[in-house]
């Protein structure tokens, strides 16, 4: 079984070799905990879950250790709770809550451990000073610097010029810098920010900098090198190039991970994501209600699997829709009674670099195959002493098997979920094809293809769509 994996590193899709195979280990980088996730959040936590649940699958679930972080200290988060009149802690123990009750209604595994950045300031101040005593990085005005010109080939994963890094990084002026690109690996804290005794002898209390803490919380739980260090495109540089320059200094490694992934960029309705333009959409308001549509989170799930995760997505009311469409279909013909494997066209579609597109398109094809043999089978047990045997289920039981490997829970899928909600969430696209359906069942009644018609009609009804035949024609109505 071969797994392939996308480098961002070398550009090039490498066959996975771990370092240890009995001990598989993954780094993601988490959420800052101070408000809502977005969906743009959302899209790694799905995409670097599933990879997860890939590599429990190859390797055994006892020999693979995913870590994802939570900073927990952070600009944001104090800006923020002192907007709300709270404490720090207050913050983000709350936003930290509502973090894990929404992935998981994603369907996301927990990972093996979620460190907090505030447990490993002891770590990351053993990291700055290995740093500063062997002339990587030095201190100025209280504040500890990593001097880039120490790492010879940083810019490397994001394969950006110098010129490109200092526009990019948004580098802060100060006079104490040695050059602009240095950045800060601790600084003083404000009065009423969180505060530490500091590292390298200085007298003033300080906290980290964002970028030591990954840096600090990957080597205390995987190592000085571990195999995979995944997060979002936006996360490449500086964060990412960064954490690579204070781990390869501090430990004199060639190298901190193995394979860097990373999942592109995420848009709503065509436009990037932002408040001002009002397309800022939390996982909680998509599951609570988004469109006029409180959606499952199986839904959700599925509507991001479809594009690759290296493409952009773009997460539109259609795509939900869609999704619904499919897994409405796919709860009505799974059967998921059994321990079934997946099929191997799956499989191999997972093992070349999680191409999701392509193991949702063969769920596809078991689905028409399995819809067949439900009617074939419908038709034979109709007759006296008719038996079934395993093949009767073949199709249907690796779609329910491919299904629970991507996380979605078809067993507990609410299939009238729709029907529940506002027709008003319905949208022009999800009318149009439910018209073109219902013209396709027409054509072949008239033509006495009733097994056809009758076809159409299961996928309707498995839309929650209800027809009613007059002499004047057909309508429809979502059931309720």
């Amino acid at each position: 079984m071969e797994l392939k994996l996308y480098d961002t590193l070398t550009r090039e899709k490498r066959v996975f070799t771990p370092i240890d195979p009995s001990h598989v280990r993954m780094y993601v980088c988490g959420p800052t905990v101070y408000d809502f996730a977005h969906i743009g959040n959302a899209r790694p936590v799905i995409v670097f879950d599933v990879l997860f649940r890939l590599l429990r699958h190859i390797y055994g679930a006892e020999h693979v250790t995913y870590v994802r972080n939570v900073t927990d200290v952070d600009d944001k988060i104090n800006a923020r709770a002192a907007e709300r009149g709270i404490s720090i802690r207050e913050l983000t123990e709350e936003t930290y809550k509502n973090f894990t009750a929404d992935v998981a209604a994603l369907g996301c595994l927990p990972p093996t451990v979620e460190p907090r950045a505030t447990e490993h300031i002891a770590e990351m101040k053993d990291l700055i000073e290995r740093l500063v005593k062997n002339g990587c990085a030095y201190v100025a005005e209280d504040h500890v610097l990593f001097h880039v010109a120490a790492m010879k080939d940083y810019g490397r994963l994001s394969h950006r010029s110098l010129d490109e890094m200092v526009a990019g990084a948004r580098v802060e002026v100060a006079p104490y810098k040695k050059d602009p690109m240095d950045f800060v690996l601790w600084k003083p804290s404000k009065p009423g920010e969180p505060a530490w005794p500091s590292p390298c002898g200085i007298a003033m209390p300080g906290r980290p900098g964002w970028h030591i803490e990954c840096s600090a919380m990957s080597w205390k739980h995987l190592g000085e090198t571990f195999d995979i260090h995944g997060g979002g495109i936006d996360l490449v540089f500086p964060h990412h190039e960064n954490e690579i320059a204070q781990s390869r200094c501090a430990f004199r490694t060639p190298v901190m991970a193995n394979y860097w992934m990373h999942n592109g960029f995420l848009q709503v309705e065509g436009q990037k994501m932002a408040k001002s333009v009002g397309n800022f959409v939390t996982i909680r308001e998509l599951l609570t209600g988004w469109q006029d549509l409180a959606w499952p989170g199986s839904v959700i799930r599925l509507a991001m699997l479809t594009t690759h995760y290296r493409q952009p997505l773009d997460f539109t009311l259609h795509a939900l829709e869609q999704a619904a469409i499919a897994l409405n279909m796919f709860s009505t013909f799974a059967y998921s009674e059994t321990a079934a494997r997946p099929s191997p066209e799956f499989l191999d579609a997972m093992l070349d670099d999680l191409n999701t597109p392509q193991a949702v398109a063969e769920m596809h094809r078991l689905l028409r195959s399995a819809r067949e043999n439900s009617f074939a089978l419908a038709t034979r047990m109709s007759r006296p002493g008719a038996m079934l045997s395993d093949s009767d289920y073949s199709a249907a039981e690796q779609l329910a098997a491919c299904l629970r490997f991507l996380g979605i829970d078809i067993a507990n899928y609410d299939r009238n979920w729709m029907s529940k909600q506002v027709n008003s969430g319905i949208t022009a696209q999800f009318r149009s094809q439910v018209e073109s359906l219902i013209a396709a069942r027409t054509a072949a009644r008239k033509a006495k293809d009733f097994k056809e018609s009758d076809r159409i009609r299961d996928e309707l009804a498995a839309m929650g769509v209800v027809l009613k035949d007059s002499k004047d024609g057909t309508t429809w109505e979502i059931a309720r």
